[in-house]
Formats: structure tokens, C-alpha cells, sequence
């Protein structure tokens, strides 16, 4: 049987977006791509002349802003990219055999059926979360909420075959599908070996976090957090990395609690800047409420960087920290929960730091995507030849 002409729909694209997704979908592209197949990747224009270099088809089907100004993404680029994706996989229902699409948002799934109707491609549909209608309610509202947990459950009947990337996403999707059987994506050698990592650290201790500050992030409840542990360990600093819609109410924050010469918001930085603040760090703090993996626990990992995560019903990064070996899980977001994981976390030296690095040898070891790739193509073969 021939490798399969694969597409892969989404409208973000690493390295122009830095997220865990975009780094799943252009890896898995170029996993295929190795493999044998030709990869077209449909997403959205954000470049000004050329698209970035890939191995694979970079296919822009729209162009527009996808997130609001609070960091939500708005209905109407989801809609508007959904229809692009219909457009293209209409015109084109003899040209893939394999498309794997990102249900975030979920439109694209229905596009992407609708247009394929009668033909014999085989869809993928990846899930980087699967909410229950309560979660739904809570982040759009009742009506709009109700209607896309609706669209959610109808969803994860479409596809041919479901990916997700945590056990709990997997087991939420069984929750609305019994007879689904997802494939958990393999994600830890997303993150390249640093054989550079040391147990080292600057006699200045500090923390670190990194990701966009939006309200999911949590980042603000890392301010009081910090104050807390300072009480045991008064030299403790944060440097924060990123910006975005909450970035002044996190500086405002630190004012009011008087941590000024505590907290660097160093806003966003170059990757080998990035890599030193990570190979620095006596811990990434990463308050998040929610996660469909958790990438940059790995990434710190690597360095040989312990991480402090929060424990949440959508905290998929929970599931990556074991205590005392990689990190600690806070049980709350509160100051003296988050604050005393932190200061287990610094406390601990350099026996967790070589315990975090062990970790991740391991787990780069043996939860690798190539295999997930495999596994895709040995589920599509196995369709085709019934």
C-alpha cells in the first residue's frame, strides 16, 4: 500500500506561534513527511511575503486575527477558517487520503466531514481538550456554551479516529464515546535533548514563568505565591516571561503587594535567552488552570529545571508532575498552597534537579510522537483493508 497523502488542518504554525499545538501538528507533518507521504498544512497567512521554510506544503486557506483582546478566540474566526477549510477540502476530495484536524476549535472537524462526504479519506480529529458542558458554560456563557458542548458531543462521532494528548483528555472523550479508541499522542521528544544541562545554580535564587499571560494563566495568583515563599526564602525572585491581556494587572499586582525589586517582567525574549532563564531557574512555576499538555514542564525538565503545577479537573501539566521527582503539585492556587510547593521545590537542591533530568531521559525515551505517528498510519492502513 502506498504512504498516504496526508493534510493537516489548523490555523496557527510554529515557530510564527509558539504554542504546544503548533508544535505537534509541524512535527507530526514532518514525521510524515518522512515517512514517504506528500503534507499539505492548511492554516492561516501570517507572513508578509514568503512562508517559513518546511519540508512539507504550507497551504494558506485565510488570513485574519483569531484571538480577542483578552486572549479568547473569537466565533468569527472560527467560522470564517472553517469555511476556508471546507472550500479547499471540496474543491479537492480526490487529492488526501489522511487528514488530520485540529478541533480547535471544533468547526473545522465539521468542515472537514462535510466536504469530505462520500469519499474514502480517513479523518483524524485531534483533541488538545475535551470540556464538559459546565466548563463550557463557564468560559462562553449558558447559550453559547451549551451550543459547543453540543457541537463537541456531535464532534467526536465524526471522526474516523481521535488523538488526544493527556490520559484524562482520552478518558473525558471515552466519557461522550465508549467505543472511541483515541491514540494519546507521545509528546516528550517534542523537547531536544540538552546535554549542556547542569545541577548547577546561581547563588541568586529565582523562579521562573513562562507563557502568554492570559486569565487560564493564572499568572497574577503566582504574585502573592511569591510573597509567601519569600517568608522562608527571602531572596526568591520571579523572572516572567511573556506578555499579553493581563500583563498590567500582573504588574499592578506586584506593586500593591510591594515585590517590585522581586519580580523582572522581562516580556518576550529570544529562544537562547529563553533556554538560559530555564537552565537558571530553581523552578518553572506554571499556575495554570488549564492545560492540554503542558510542554514547557518538559522543556524545564530538559535543563534539568523542576516545575510547581497546580492541581485542576483541565490541568492535563498535573499529570506530567510526580512529586519529588520532577516537581511538586499544588493543591490550590492559593498563596499558602502554591507558595509552600514552591519552596519544596527550592529547598530540594540539586537531589530533585538530577531526579528531574532522570525523568526526562526516561519518559524522551519511550513516549516519543514518531511512534504516534506509526500508530495513525497502522490505524489507517487497517481501515483501508477492510
Amino acid at each position: 500500500m502506498p504512504e498516504p497523502r496526508v493534510a493537516i488542518a489548523y490555523d496557527c504554525l510554529f515557530p510564527l506561534n509558539a504554542g504546544g499545538g503548533e508544535r505537534v501538528y509541524r512535527r507530526l507533518a514532518e514525521l510524515f513527511v518522512d515517512r514517504g507521504s506528500t503534507v499539505d498544512y492548511l492554516t492561516r497567512r501570517q507572513w508578509a511575503t514568503d512562508a517559513p521554510p518546511a519540508s512539507f506544503g504550507i497551504v494558506p486557506v485565510w488570513q485574519g486575527e483569531i484571538y480577542d483582546a483578552g486572549g479568547t478566540r473569537t466565533s468569527r474566526s472560527a467560522v470564517a477558517f472553517a469555511w476556508a477549510v471546507f472550500r479547499h477540502f471540496l474543491r479537492r476530495r480526490g487529492r488526501y487520503d489522511l487528514v488530520v484536524v485540529s478541533t480547535l476549535p471544533v468547526l473545522n472537524l465539521f468542515a472537514v466531514r462535510l466536504a469530505l462526504l462520500g469519499s474514502p479519506a480517513f479523518v483524524v480529529a485531534d483533541w488538545l481538550e475535551v470540556w464538559p458542558w459546565q466548563k463550557w458554560r463557564e468560559y462562553a456563557g449558558a447559550l453559547p456554551g451549551a451550543i459547543a458542548f453540543l457541537l463537541q458531543w456531535v464532534g467526536i462521532r465524526l471522526a474516523h479516529l481521535h488523538t488526544v494528548n493527556s490520559d484524562f483528555t482520552g478518558a473525558r472523550l471515552r466519557r461522550y464515546r465508549r467505543r472511541a479508541e483515541p491514540v494519546t499522542l507521545g509528546l516528550v521528544d517534542l523537547v531536544g535533548d540538552e546535554p549542556g544541562a547542569t545541577m548547577e545554580r546561581p547563588d541568586d535564587p529565582y523562579l521562573v514563568f513562562i507563557g502568554r499571560h492570559i486569565a487560564d494563566k493564572r499568572l497574577i495568583d503566582l504574585v502573592p505565591a511569591l510573597g509567601e515563599a519569600r517568608a522562608t526564602v527571602p531572596e526568591l525572585r520571579a523572572v516572567i516571561v511573556g506578555d499579553g491581556p493581563e500583563t498590567a494587572a500582573v504588574a499592578a499586582r506586584v506593586a500593591e503587594l510591594g515585590l517590585d525589586a522581586a519580580v523582572e517582567l522581562r516580556g518576550r525574549v529570544g529562544e537562547e535567552e529563553l533556554r538560559e532563564l530555564i537552565r537558571g531557574a530553581r523552578v518553572l512555576v506554571n499556575p495554570s488552570r488549564r492545560e492540554g499538555f503542558g510542554l514547557v514542564v518538559v522543556e524545564a525538565a530538559a535543563f534539568a529545571t523542576p516545575s510547581v503545577v497546580v492541581a485542576g479537573p483541565d490541568n492535563a501539566a498535573a499529570e506530567l508532575v510526580v512529586d519529588g521527582v520532577n516537581g511538586y503539585v499544588a493543591a490550590s492556587v492559593g498563596p499558602v498552597d502554591l507558595g509552600a510547593a514552591i519552596v519544596r521545590a527550592v529547598q530540594a537542591g540539586e537531589p530533585l534537579r538530577a531526579n528531574t533530568r532522570a525523568w526526562f531521559e526516561k519518559e524522551r525515551a519511550s513516549h516519543g510522537l514518531s511512534a504516534s505517528a506509526d500508530q495513525i498510519l497502522a490505524r489507517y492502513r487497517s481501515a483501508r483493508a477492510r
